[in-house]
């Protein structure tokens, strides 16, 4: 099974995480997939936003456990290497010319929330759970921290990724991590709204406008 599904309705491309027996938790395969749809994605000229969802009960654990028990073993070099690869992820992400609305919903862990902090607009549902639980784990939440600080600041960073805590959504909200939040039976009209917005613009103006954001905040 790919780790990744596709689907591009006129303007709009999804992208669902799709390991849903491991809670598309990712693992070096589901991260070379994504950087490369995202680099395939920015290349597009007709395309006018993308969202990116999860299939499953959960929208990302984070980590796959086998997968970064296997990289336990590593030898430094090649462990900075594999994280380099999950930053270039989340970096391709960001770095996309089109806005990038995130669905999240069930459960989203560690670099999981990185995948959310580099989406331009996030929607949680209401009951959904998370945590920058990288400390719980012995390890620290280097990789998503050039992208999560900016949405919550450093204040709020101390306390959450300090205790590796569990928090919901309306945490999430209060703190920046994400914009909005709702029934998870209304994700889906929610996220269409956003894009509804979005697609009432004119495309070179939002695309003009994102990379002002970026210049300017010095992302």
């Amino acid at each position: 099974m790919s780790p990744l599904r596709i689907e591009k309705q006129g303007v709009v491309a999804t992208v669902t995480l799709n390991r849903p027996e491991a809670r598309n938790a990712f693992d070096e395969s589901a991260i070379a997939a994504l950087t490369k749809c995202f680099q395939g994605l920015s290349k597009e000229r007709e395309l006018r936003a993308v969202v990116v969802r999860g299939a499953g009960q959960d929208f990302c654990a984070g980590a796959d456990i086998r997968w970064m028990r296997r990289a336990s073993g590593l030898a430094p070099v090649q462990s900075r290497k594999d994280a380099a690869r999950l930053v270039a992820m989340c970096r391709t992400i960001d770095e996309c010319p089109v806005p990038v609305i995130v669905r999240v919903h069930g459960a989203c862990f560690g670099g999981g929330l990185g995948i959310v902090a580099a989406c331009d607009i996030a929607v949680a549902a209401d009951n959904a759970v998370m945590a920058f639980s990288e400390c719980r784990l012995g390890i620290l939440p280097a990789v998503v921290s050039s992208f999560v600080l900016p949405k919550i600041g450093p204040g709020q960073a101390r306390r959450y990724f300090l205790t590796g805590e569990r928090f919901g959504a309306q945490t999430a909200r209060s703190i920046g991590l994400v914009h909005e939040t709702a029934p998870e039976s209304e994700l889906d009209a929610r996220v269409g709204a956003v894009l509804k917005n979005i697609l009432a613009c004119g495309p070179a103006a939002v695309r003009e406008a994102k990379a002002l954001i970026r210049r300017t905040a010095g992302l």
